[in-house]
C-alpha cells in the first residue's frame, strides 16, 4: 500500500510540474510585446515536446545511469526492465525527472524572447536537455562528485534554476538586446498583458507545490510533505510582498511585474532547502530572494543585458542564493551553530553548476552564431514587424494583417 501511495503522489506531483509549463507560457507571453505572443506560445509548447523526447532517449541515462563522478553512461531510453527507484516504479521516476528537465530549458526561452530564431532555439533545447542539464543533475542527484561532498539541493535551486539561469545568461549575451531596448534611442518595452502574466505566476505557484512536495519521492511522511508545501507557500508570499515594497521604496511606485517576479524568486530561493528550513525562516528566505531578484533586474538593465521576463534574475541569482540558504537557514545551518564547511560546499556546488551551464550554453549559442547560416537571431525586418506576422502569419488576438486583408 505504501508503494502505491508513493507512486500516486509522485505522479500527481509530476502532473502539477507539467502544468507549470502553462504558467511559463502565460508569464512569457504576458511580459513580452503583443506582436510576438504567438511565437512565445509556440516556443513554450515546443520546449515540452523536445525536452520530453531528448531526456527520455539520452538525458535520463546521463543523469542517473551508472558511470563516474561526472556523467552517467547507461540506462538510456529506459524500457521498464530497470530496477525500481526506492519504492517507485522506474517509469514514475523517469516521468517526474522528465518534467523537471523541461522546466530547466523553459527558463532560457524567456531570456531570448522576441528575437531568437526558432530553429536554432530548438537545437539549443535539444543539446541542453541531452548534455548540459543532465550532467549537473548527475553531479548532484545521480551520485556524482557534488553528492559525494555532501552538497544539498533538495528540489533543484541549483540543478534546475541556477543551471537554467546560467544557460539563459549565455543566450542573452550571445543574441544581444532587442532593437531599441538600449543605446541612444533607449525605450521601455513594457509587458503587453499583465493579467496573463499574473495568471501565469499563480499557476507556477500552484505547480511548485508539486515541484517541491513531490521531491520527497514518497508519501510515507504526510507531515513532512505538508511542511514542505507550507514553507513553499510562505516563501512565495513573502517574496511577492517584499519585492513590491522594495521597488516601491526605490522607485516610488507599485510595480506588479516586479512583485510577480518576487514571488517566483521566493519560490526558487526556498526550493533547495524546503525540507530543512522552518516555516518562520522560510519567510526570511523568500523576502531576501525577492529583494535580490529585484536588484539583479536593475543591475542587468544597467549593464544593458536584455532579459524580457527576468529569467536570469529569478532563476540564476535566486537559485544560487537558495542553495546557500540551506547551509545558513537550515536545521544544521550556521545560524544554529552549523559548520561553515557545509556553506563552502554549497557555494562550490552552486558556482560550479552555474559556471558549467553558462560556459556550455555559451559554447552552443556562440557556436551556432558563428557557424549556422543566418545566425541565431531573426532578421531586423522580422523583429520590427513582429514574429507573429512575419513568421507565423497569425495574430494572438484575431487581428487581420494587411497582407491577408489584401489577399481576400
Amino acid at each position: 500500500m505504501d508503494a502505491l501511495l508513493d507512486a500516486i503522489w509522485v505522479l500527481f506531483a509530476a502532473v502539477l510540474v507539467f502544468f507549470m509549463h502553462a504558467g511559463f507560457a502565460l508569464v512569457e507571453s504576458g511580459f513580452c510585446r503583443r506582436k510576438n505572443a504567438v511565437m512565445v506560445l509556440l516556443k513554450n509548447v515546443a520546449v515540452v515536446a523536445i525536452a520530453s523526447l531528448v531526456f527520455y532517449a539520452l538525458g535520463y541515462g546521463i543523469m542517473f545511469g551508472e558511470g563516474n563522478s561526472f556523467v552517467g553512461l547507461n540506462t538510456f531510453a529506459p524500457d521498464g526492465s530497470e530496477a525500481d527507484v526506492g519504492t517507485l516504479p522506474v517509469f514514475v521516476f523517469v516521468f517526474f525527472q522528465l518534467v523537471f528537465a523541461a522546466t530547466a530549458c523553459t527558463i532560457v526561452s524567456g531570456a531570448v524572447a522576441e528575437r531568437a530564431r526558432l530553429g536554432t532555439f530548438f537545437v539549443f533545447v535539444a543539446l541542453a536537455t541531452a548534455f548540459i542539464y543532465p550532467v549537473v543533475g548527475h553531479w548532484v542527484w545521480g551520485g556524482g562528485w557534488l553528492s559525494e561532498l555532501g552538497f544539498a539541493d533538495f528540489a533543484g535551486s541549483t540543478v534546475v534554476h541556477a543551471v537554467g539561469g546560467g544557460m539563459a545568461l549565455a543566450g542573452a549575451l550571445a543574441i544581444g538586446p532587442r532593437i531599441g531596448k538600449f543605446g541612444a534611442k533607449k525605450r521601455p518595452m513594457p509587458a503587453h498583458n499583465l493579467p496573463l502574466a499574473a495568471l501565469g505566476v499563480l499557476i507556477l505557484w500552484l505547480g511548485w507545490f508539486g515541484f517541491n512536495g513531490g521531491s520527497t519521492l514518497s508519501a510515507s511522511d504526510p507531515g513532512g510533505v505538508a511542511k514542505i508545501i507550507l514553507v513553499t507557500n510562505l516563501a512565495a508570499s513573502a517574496g511577492f510582498l517584499a519585492a513590491l515594497a522594495w521597488v516601491a521604496f526605490r522607485m516610488k511606485t507599485l510595480d506588479l511585474s516586479m512583485g510577480l517576479n518576487g514571488a517566483l524568486g521566493g519560490l526558487v530561493g526556498i526550493t533547495a532547502g524546503c525540507d530543512v528550513i522552518s516555516p518562520l525562516l522560510s519567510i526570511a528566505v523568500g523576502a531576501i530572494a525577492a529583494i535580490l531578484c529585484s536588484e539583479c533586474v536593475f543591475f542587468l538593465e544597467k549593464k544593458e543585458i536584455d532579459d524580457p521576463v527576468g529569467a536570469i534574475s529569478v532563476h540564476g541569482a535566486c537559485g544560487i542564493f537558495g542553495t546557500l540558504a540551506v547551509a545558513i537557514f537550515g536545521e544544521a545551518g550556521v545560524l544554529f551553530g552549523g559548520s561553515f564547511r557545509a556553506l563552502g560546499v554549497q557555494a562550490l556546488g552552486a558556482t560550479s553548476a552555474f559556471v558549467f551551464a553558462f560556459a556550455a550554453a555559451g559554447l552552443v549559442w556562440f557556436g551556432m552564431k558563428a557557424l549556422v547560416p543566418g545566425g541565431i537571431r531573426v532578421s531586423e525586418e522580422h523583429e520590427h514587424e513582429g514574429l507573429d506576422a512575419a513568421e507565423c502569419g497569425v495574430s494572438a488576438y484575431g487581428d487581420e494583417f494587411p497582407a491577408l486583408r489584401s489577399a481576400s
